[in-house]
């Protein structure tokens, strides 16, 4: 397999690989099944063979058995991975019931966290998105506490705004944010990656497919109970028009000799040295083809071709940026 490229975290943080591992599909986060096991360890431990080390979770992933799955996977290989663990939501039978970042409630996630995980310090720790009721200082300083106290290495954020995070950089450096990014949701890019950029913030993108928009397989209508419905942007005539765009992607990667949700992940990794794809995997067979991805190169003319087709707002509906 190639050389996985590295990210500093933040001006003064740590190199990890450019490609990250988003781990949320080993476990049963919305009430479906849960993942083979014993695939999903032997796929984080493939991933740290070839060189990525950035693994990315969250405490409610599963109840914890996410951590708990990854605790297993990096038993006597610690140095090996770069944790980063997002806290603060909590789910019942795979419902979303709210938030909790009160100092006293980070402080109490944390040793839960730490002892699935079976290690001593977190790497890279956030709340999964602000809470309107705790103040961001209360927030972050607390992240921060738990860093004098040897529980934390890095502080990250996860789905903000330009001024929340600015705010959360003024009490501590913050060294990577998380959030959803790609050809289809740019909405990010007129406000948030700016600010991220110009305080020297990596910025960990997830779902660069869209939810599997894509990729390239969906075709419309979808089946009755195909859970995509519940967002817009897969409902009538929205999915119609936008798998017509979809369509141009398709192209361009049938003569690149690549698949369309490689370019996806290509793009995002092109956006720049401060951008980490991280992408959900629960298959080692996943593997060669998205670290390929990393090697794509674009023409100007195959960039200005993408970026006119997927110019922010050209797609139709929402997902749970916009619901």
């Amino acid at each position: 397999m190639k050389t996985i490229k590295k990210i500093q975290l933040g001006q003064n943080g740590r190199l990890v690989s450019k490609l990250g591992l988003g781990c949320m599909r080993m476990s049963s986060v919305w009430g479906g099944p849960t993942p083979d096991e014993a695939e999903s360890i032997a796929t984080i431990q493939s991933a740290l063979d070839n060189g990525i080390n950035f693994l990315n979770t969250g405490d409610f992933y599963g109840a914890g058995h996410n951590e708990l799955l990854i605790g297993k996977a990096i038993k006597g290989r610690r140095d090996d991975a770069f944790i980063s663990v997002k806290s603060g939501a909590f789910f019942h039978n795979g419902q979303w019931l709210g938030l909790d970042l009160r100092p006293v409630a980070i402080k109490n996630f944390i040793n839960y966290s730490l002892t699935r995980l079976g290690i001593e310090t977190i790497d890279l720790y956030q709340p999964c998105r602000m809470d309107g009721s705790v103040p961001v200082e209360d927030i972050i300083g607390t992240i921060a506490d738990l860093i004098k106290e040897g529980k934390v290495r890095y502080i990250g954020v996860s789905e903000i705004t330009a001024d929340q995070l600015r705010e959360a950089n003024q009490v501590h450096p913050i060294s990577a944010l998380e959030i959803g990014y790609s050809l289809a949701d740019r909405q990010i890019e007129s406000e948030l990656l700016p600010a991220a950029k110009e305080m020297g913030i990596a910025v960990a993108a997830f779902a660069n497919t869209a939810e599997g928009l894509l990729t390239g397989d969906m075709k419309a209508p979808l089946a009755a109970d195909d859970h995509h419905l519940h967002f817009s942007r897969f409902q009538g005539d929205n999915l119609v028009k936008n798998l017509e765009k979809v369509e141009v992607l398709k192209a361009l990667a049938n003569d690149k000799q690549v698949t369309p949700t490689q370019l996806a992940i290509a793009w995002v990794n092109a956006q720049g040295d401060h951008m980490m794809p991280l992408v959900s995997m629960s298959r080692r067979s996943r593997l060669p083809e998205n670290i390929a991805a990393m090697s794509i190169e674009f023409t100007g003319a195959e960039m200005e071709l993408l970026n006119t087709t997927f110019a922010p707002g050209a797609i139709l509906g929402g997902t749970y940026l916009q619901r």
